[in-house]
């Protein structure tokens, strides 16, 4: 079930394709948006770029991210950080592309990969990626009028 905020009810109505698990999060901030849904929609893309364009395991993949298998397998049946489909912004996907070519190469740890996942969610940011779902997590976004993440974080 979707539900979208009624402005003149003050109360959930059925809407907008937003999941359940969102409708009760309300002024949320762009880094609430990037720690809650696009953080773990970048691994999840990771982890499936390890597992089927380098034929990884799901213990090896855990491994070389510093997470557990049980993490691996939910990113992969789409458990967790579906929200987002990272493929559709090519210029991401090339970014997570070349990252998990480092992390195979390199095997830098935990800290540096949360370091680099932060560095492309915060790209996200500053490109204006995320501006529609931030408006359908908060109702009271307006991203005709929000520049804040586009003068922090954009070129």
């Amino acid at each position: 079930m979707t539900y979208v905020m009624s402005k003149s009810r003050g109360t959930w109505q059925k809407g907008l394709n937003i999941p359940r698990v969102i409708k009760d999060t309300m002024k949320t901030n762009a880094f609430e948006v990037a720690a809650k849904y696009v953080y773990p929609s970048l691994r999840r893309r990771l982890v499936e770029i390890l597992y089927r364009e380098y034929g990884m395991t799901q213990v090896g993949i855990a491994e070389i991210l510093h997470i557990t298998q049980s993490a691996v397998s939910r990113y992969l049946r789409m458990n967790r950080g579906a929200l987002i489909d990272v493929e559709k912004f090519e210029d991401i996907d090339g970014e997570l592309r070349q990252s998990a070519e480092w992390i195979i190469n390199e095997k830098p740890d935990e800290y540096k990969i949360h370091a680099e996942i932060i560095r492309i969610a915060l790209e996200m940011l500053g490109k204006g990626y995320l501006c529609s779902l931030h408006a359908k997590i908060d109702p009271e976004i307006d991203p005709g009028s929000c520049n804040v993440c586009l003068e922090l974080f954009g070129e």
